[in-house]
């Protein structure tokens, strides 16, 4: 089984330049992040699409796994941190730390929301197709008593 995506870019002026695909009504607008030369503020750059990436994944294969699980919970949030470094004169994107955050209901289902937390980060397509390391830090909430297991 095979399926594409398609995404076109557009440069516009200077480091700034508009991703389209025919397939999406939005258009997102990139640009050269600021640490660099000439590079733009508040503009979405490719280090951010690629962390955004990782982190819409981990998303998206935990609601498959946990709907197919029936596991309840009333939020999820996931915060995420792309690291970008110079290794062996070339810069990479050589680590993405995910920090997601599960509110469920009741303590019983404290192991099985692990469980389907791990299998999320194991599973996620984009997290197995690049060689930056992953680092995962979930944090599961009772919404009961807002308290925390790690």
């Amino acid at each position: 089984m095979e399926h594409y995506y398609e995404v076109s870019l557009d440069w516009n002026k200077d480091r700034v330049g508009t991703l389209i695909s025919s397939e999406l009504e939005d258009k997102i607008e990139v640009a050269t992040p600021p640490q660099f030369p000439r590079g733009v503020e508040h503009v979405w750059s490719p280090e951010h699409l690629f962390t955004a990436a990782v982190n819409s994944c981990l998303m998206t294969t935990f609601l498959s796994i946990a709907e197919n699980s029936k596991l309840e919970f009333t939020h999820f949030h996931s915060k995420s941190l792309g690291k970008l470094e110079m290794i062996d004169g070339k810069y990479m994107m050589s680590e993405v730390i995910l920090m997601p955050t599960l509110t469920i209901n009741t303590d019983k289902d404290i192991e099985k929301a692990q469980r389907i937390l791990q299998k999320a980060e194991t599973a996620c397509l984009i997290s197995n197709s690049i060689k930056s390391k992953i680092t995962f830090k979930p944090v599961i909430k009772i919404e009961s008593t807002a308290g925390n297991i790690n």
